[in-house]
């Protein structure tokens, strides 16, 4: 059911990626909507998003294949969804600040191990992948540059920073003896371009952004298999998402 929902939602924001190229291109440029927009000290919006993510990490020195029950450990590339308000203050002509008070991040993240010596009795094989599962509450507080509008048309570029708190945190699991422990805390980098089509009754902002991760998430356990061979994780996510302000 989940990778059926995660599928519709990919199709769904692929169309509406293209939709509005091809129909902001038979706009009428004599035709400007909404001119008043970007004058407006603030408005709001409603963003979803699709997102692929992964978690760049270091072995532990304790870590000796092939000598060692695990041979290899990878992360591996999931996919998500991302719900979230959207507010932006207006600056200037081309500066903006913007943040989003409620943004809900959705991602199953996970670790592939190939085992030397798989438990088999309890649920391993050679090839053992392990999820992650996170519900993500992040509040980030960006920096907008824009073009000159253009007819109906504008680009812009985004950095910021963020702070991300996993309400999903397995950190402090009592019975913990196949997990890798991740902290609730998170803190990081972002950087996104994106674009503004200017309707009659409304804005669409397609935008792709690239999340950088800078704490170690990783609540290491040298008592578990799957966690003693792994020393720092960070996050790393990539987001295609549609705003209608």
């Amino acid at each position: 059911m989940q990778h059926l929902l995660r599928s519709k939602v990919i199709h769904l924001l692929a169309c509406l990626f293209v939709f509005p190229l091809i129909a902001n291109a038979q706009l009428n440029d004599d035709q400007l909507n909404l001119p008043d927009h970007d004058s407006k000290k603030v408005h709001f919006g409603i963003n979803l998003g699709y997102n692929r993510s992964h978690f760049n990490f270091s072995h532990h020195p304790v870590f000796m294949p092939p000598q060692d029950s695990i041979i290899v450990v990878e992360s591996i590339n999931s996919a998500g969804l991302n719900l979230a308000w959207l507010v932006n203050l207006n600056l200037s002509e081309h500066f903006d600040i913007r943040t989003f008070p409620l943004d809900l991040t959705f991602t199953e993240k996970a670790f592939e191990y190939k085992l030397n010596y798989p438990d088999r009795p309890g649920g391993e094989d050679t090839i053992t992948i392990k999820k992650i599962q996170s519900i993500s509450l992040t509040l980030p507080l960006q920096l907008k540059f824009s073009s000159d509008r253009i007819g109906n048309f504008k680009a812009y570029m985004m950095a910021g920073a963020k702070l991300e708190y996993d309400m999903a945190s397995n950190a402090g699991a009592r019975k913990a003896e196949e997990l890798v422990k991740l902290k609730r805390l998170d803190y990081g980098l972002q950087a996104a371009l994106g674009f503004h089509f200017y309707y009659e009754y409304f804005v669409l902002t397609p935008e792709i952004r690239i999340d950088y991760g800078l704490s170690n998430l990783h609540a290491r356990d040298p008592n578990l298999k799957f966690s003693s061979v792994i020393d720092k994780i960070y996050s790393r996510s990539i987001t295609f998402s549609l705003t209608v302000e």
